[in-house]
């Protein structure tokens, strides 16, 4: 699916360069196709505000092209940020209230970082929330990345997360529990997908909420629905992640370390490095607990980038293109002919089987 850049936000032209289909508005606009029009509320901090940014819109944008995308990033009041992200969200996110006037298809509601103890008790709380309560009657199904659908669960049925002993983070491998679902369609029954989280919901939570579980693996679940089975997807993991995203991130804990701003050494993301770059990542912790901060090695990224393998891209993107598949039926309906030939247009499983 083309995206359409329809205005000057820099991601559109990262892709561009990376080969990606990125229409003018101006080619968009002549072009007899319909458009879906996808909300991203990027909530992330600022170090990966734009990492984030460019990930989601390249999934959506490696969708079959059935559709022209227009993407509209916004973020919310109560998110700590520094000058340079104000200003990138100033020139080039929406409001949400602009948003909410002119309609949206879908939502994508990413992760964030957090500060207090309790979801409720976070400065952005309230704001998201009334972003989702407008989403439950203007958007075909909302898409929830990690925090997001830790926040989500516990609005919709009042279930906290669980805090883990230490971060999960790495590359798990995960199995289809629900192979049958039309999210699932052409998705490999095994597959693996990175996680970085600090929290989680069990399955028993999942299920005693209604929700369905679609995949999960030793570590817990990876994604779940809603008991409709489609209205919000529910994401632990991160489909989204590029093949350097948990490279960056253990590089930022590195550095946080040395700095004093965390107390612990960051392990080494599960899974992640092949065995040479592993070799590599442990020689460099133990230099510097053998070291100390004040001789701490410079961070090898651009030693490790060779030994970093994305082995879940192509699963992020079925799912993703699975997803705006059921949300372009959804919201282009002759709801006569679909009650005619039997099939409930409010109910997107049949949908996605018809």
């Amino acid at each position: 699916m083309p995206l359409v850049a329809h205005n000057q936000l820099p991601t559109f032209d990262v892709l561009r360069r990376d080969g990606h289909v990125v229409l003018s508005l101006d080619r968009a606009q002549h072009q007899d196709i319909r458009e879906l029009h996808i909300g991203l509320l990027n909530m992330m901090p600022d170090a990966a505000l734009q990492a984030t940014e460019r990930q989601f819109i390249h999934l959506v944008g490696s969708s079959n092209p059935i559709a022209q995308f227009f993407v509209y990033p916004f973020s919310l009041p109560g998110l700590n940020r520094g000058e340079a992200a104000r200003a990138h969200i100033a020139k080039h996110y929406f409001a949400f209230e602009d948003l909410a006037e002119k309609g949206l298809d879908a939502l994508i509601i990413t992760g964030a970082n957090v500060i207090e103890p309790h979801l409720v008790d976070e400065p952005f709380w309230e704001p998201l929330i009334d972003v989702v309560r407008w989403a439950e009657t203007n958007v075909a199904s909302i898409f929830c990345s990690c925090l997001a659908t830790h926040a989500l669960v516990k609005h919709y049925y009042d279930i906290d997360r669980v805090h883990l002993p230490q971060k999960q983070w790495g590359v798990y491998t995960h199995r289809s529990t629900a192979p049958d679902h039309p999210i699932l369609r052409d998705v490999n029954t095994r597959f693996e997908a990175p996680h970085s989280r600090y929290n989680d919901i069990p399955r028993e939570r999942f299920e005693a909420a209604g929700c369905r579980v679609l995949a999960e693996s030793d570590i817990g679940v990876h994604l779940a629905v809603s008991p409709d089975g489609f209205r919000v997807v529910y994401f632990q993991g991160h489909p989204e992640y590029g093949a350097i995203s948990l490279l960056k991130e253990f590089k930022r804990e590195y550095n946080r370390y040395v700095a004093g701003e965390r107390e612990k050494l960051p392990r080494i993301p599960d899974n992640f490095l092949t065995a040479e770059g592993e070799e590599i990542a442990e020689a460099l912790i133990s230099k510097l607990t053998r070291d100390g901060k004040a001789n701490a090695p410079q961070f090898p990224e651009e030693t490790l980038l060779p030994y970093c393998d994305n082995t879940w891209g192509d699963t992020g993107k079925a799912i993703v293109n699975n997803w705006l598949g059921l949300v372009y039926q959804l919201t282009n309906l002759d709801r006569k002919k679909q009650f005619m030939e039997g099939v409930d247009p409010d109910d997107p499983l049949q949908l996605g089987n018809s």
